[in-house]
């Protein structure tokens, strides 16, 4: 079925609709993944919340979708753009194709269309509103906001308790991935998944070893509500933050985060670490970043730097046990070589362990 793409600057593209009609046009920001595989984690990740996702890769759904690589309980895309999509999958877990398991979710997947075009407008004129719609043409009502909402909705409404371990992990879920808390259970930690918005006093009453603030959708800014709660609960404990995190601790602390032109979005980004001087290819989802010119005169410094565009990806904190990274250390989908941090983690909590155990 003839359906159409319309982007806010008046850009339209001709595509074949692969999963059943939509009764209204499915709107929302439109961003690129260039990733040639991890389709199946991009559309579970909570951080592309209501978002439309144009893969890059002029092939999706090779492989189908399976029973293990969710990132959480259900998609979190308002709609799925592909050059070619519509294909027989080829893999022994596979249990769906690709759009059977959209159209079960009422997820629109758009196919044959020219993505290259598309993310060329992307590129050049930043993120921005579209639709998918059976009309050629879509008027948009309405500007786009900072997804304030969207934070509260993909949280936990409860605490939640995973593995056992001598380690006590606080994941404060901002919209987690599932493979965080996996990389944590495999470090032998047990974690406690608690709401965005839990307030220091309860965090100190389960008594964490440690905290990891999460990756979520949004801008960051529009939680600035909770920076001082932040502040509080990361200066007490070792922390990590990742992605949304990383950039909640640069705003807790006095720096600024802006909004990228189309941001990154890939399995493919080079980072380096300026600590040790080594470059890892990581994965990456994200519309901000740390403004570096703002961190002077904070507490924080660079640790973490972008080879490509130089942007920040990462802090550590000067005299505090925090460090961040923008990019995503426990991969999926992507390379596995920055989960090495996941042990740096678990070290920073046993030495400052060590530290209190000597001044106590």
């Amino acid at each position: 079925m003839k359906n159409y793409l319309c982007l806010e600057n008046g850009s339209v593209f001709e595509g074949e609709l692969l999963t059943k009609p939509n009764k209204k046009a499915i709107t929302g920001e439109i961003v690129f993944f260039t990733g040639m595989t991890g389709y199946q984690e991009v559309l579970t990740d909570p951080s592309y919340k209501d978002q439309i996702v144009i893969f890059t890769y002029p092939l999706v759904g090779n492989y189908g979708i399976n029973k293990v690589d969710f990132e959480s309980k259900k998609p979190h895309v308002a709609g799925v753009v592909v050059y070619e999509g519509n294909m027989h999958h080829s893999h022994f877990q596979a249990e769906y194709s690709l759009n059977e398991y959209l159209d079960k979710w009422d997820i629109p997947l758009l196919s044959h269309v020219d993505t290259r075009a598309v993310v060329k407008n992307i590129r050049q004129e930043g993120s921005m509103q579209a639709a998918i719609t059976a009309e050629g043409q879509h008027t948009f009502e309405s500007k786009l906001d900072g997804l304030a909402a969207h934070v509260a909705v993909v949280s936990t409404k409860q605490l939640e308790s995973y593995g056992e371990g001598d380690k006590h992990i606080i994941l404060m879920d901002f919209g987690y991935k599932k493979s965080i808390l996996t990389s944590l259970i495999e470090q032998g930690c047990r974690v406690t998944v608690v709401p965005f918005d839990t307030k220091f006093e309860q965090i100190t009453k389960l008594k964490p070893d440690g905290i990891l603030l999460s990756n979520g959708p949004g801008d960051p800014k529009q939680l600035e509500y909770l920076l001082d709660n932040i502040k509080k609960i990361i200066s007490h404990f070792p922390t990590m933050g990742i992605c949304l995190g990383h950039q909640l601790t640069a705003l807790a602390f006095g720096g600024n985060t802006k909004k990228m032109l189309f941001g990154h979005r890939g399995a493919n980004q080079p980072v380096v670490d300026l600590k040790t001087k080594r470059v890892y290819m990581s994965s990456q989802n994200h519309s901000y970043e740390v403004d570096e010119p703002s961190l002077e005169g904070t507490s924080l410094q660079v640790r973490f730097r972008n080879v490509n565009d130089h942007t920040v990806e990462g802090l550590m904190h000067k005299d505090l046990p925090i460090f961040t990274t923008q990019y995503h250390p426990e991969a999926n989908p992507g390379p596995v070589e920055s989960s090495l941090l996941f042990n740096d983690f678990l070290q920073m909590i046993n030495d400052y362990s060590g530290r209190e155990k000597a001044y106590a």
